[in-house]
C-alpha cells in the first residue's frame, strides 16, 4: 500500500514510503548536494531569505554568481532600504525584470528595517508584506521561524509528482495534494536539508526534460521510473 494517511481529505504516502523517501534522499544529498553561499551554517536570516527571493524563476547558479557581491553592498535590509533602486536594479540585470524585481525588493526592504529585521510569525502577517507571497512566506517561516515548510515551486512538484503521483489542480500553490504532500514530507528533523535536496536531485537528476532515472536514488520507489 503506497496511500495510507490522509489530513483534510487528501490521501497521503504511508510512512514507510516517507521514511524510505526522506532516508534515500538524505543519504544522496550528503555525497551530491550543491554548494551555495547562502547554505552555509553562517548564514543570517537576512541572508536566507534575499536569497529565496532571489532565486524565484532564476537558477541558483546563476544567483550564486552575484550573491556575494550582493551582500557586500547591501548587507542588511537597513543598508537595502537605503539604496537607490537603481542601484538594486544593476545587480539584478543577469535575472531578468530587474526593474520590478528591484522596486519590489526595496519596498520589501523599507518595511523590513522599519521591523527591525524581524518577520511577523503569523503567515497573513508575513503575506502582507510586500512582495511576500506563499513561496516566500515558507521560507521565512522555515528560515526564520524553524517551522518545518516546504519551499513548494514547480521544481518540488515535479519530484513529489513522479515519485508519489499527480497534482489535481493546475496552480500548485492552490492545489490540495500537493500542498499537503509537500508539508507532510518535510516535517521532520531536518526540513532545511530535506528541502534543498529535492530542490538538488531536480536540478541534477529529476529534470524536466531528459530525467537520469538511472542515477536516482528514489528509482526503487517512484512511479515514474515503475515503482512499486
Amino acid at each position: 500500500m503506497r496511500k495510507g494517511k490522509s489530513r483534510e481529505g487528501v490521501c497521503l504516502p504511508n510512512h514507510s514510503l516517507l521514511r524510505g523517501f526522506r532516508r534515500r534522499l538524505l543519504a544522496w544529498y550528503v555525497k551530491n548536494g550543491r554548494h551555495f553561499p547562502w547554505r552555509n551554517r553562517s548564514a543570517t536570516k537576512y541572508q536566507l531569505i534575499i536569497a529565496e527571493i532571489l532565486l524565484q524563476r532564476t537558477r541558483a547558479e546563476t544567483i550564486a554568481t552575484f550573491f556575494g557581491e550582493f551582500l557586500r553592498a547591501f548587507p542588511s535590509w537597513k543598508k537595502l532600504s537605503d539604496a537607490n533602486e537603481e542601484d538594486i536594479a544593476r545587480f539584478l540585470r543577469p535575472i531578468g525584470l530587474w526593474r520590478r524585481r528591484a522596486s519590489s525588493l526595496k519596498l520589501l526592504a523599507v518595511e523590513m528595517a522599519r521591523r527591525n529585521g524581524r518577520f511577523p510569525r503569523n503567515r497573513e502577517e508575513i503575506e502582507a508584506l510586500p512582495g511576500v507571497g506563499q513561496y516566500i512566506a515558507n521560507a521565512v517561516l522555515l528560515f526564520c521561524h524553524d517551522e518545518p515548510q516546504p519551499l513548494l515551486d514547480v521544481n518540488m512538484a515535479r519530484v513529489l509528482e513522479r515519485v508519489f503521483g499527480p497534482r489535481q489542480l493546475a496552480d500548485i500553490r492552490y492545489d490540495p495534494y500537493l500542498q499537503s504532500l509537500s508539508s507532510t514530507v518535510v516535517n521532520c528533523r531536518n526540513p532545511r536539508e530535506i528541502n534543498w535536496a529535492i530542490l538538488d536531485l531536480a536540478a541534477t537528476t529529476c529534470r524536466d526534460s531528459a530525467p537520469r532515472c538511472h542515477e536516482c536514488p528514489l528509482r526503487r520507489i517512484c512511479l515514474y521510473q515503475g515503482g512499486p
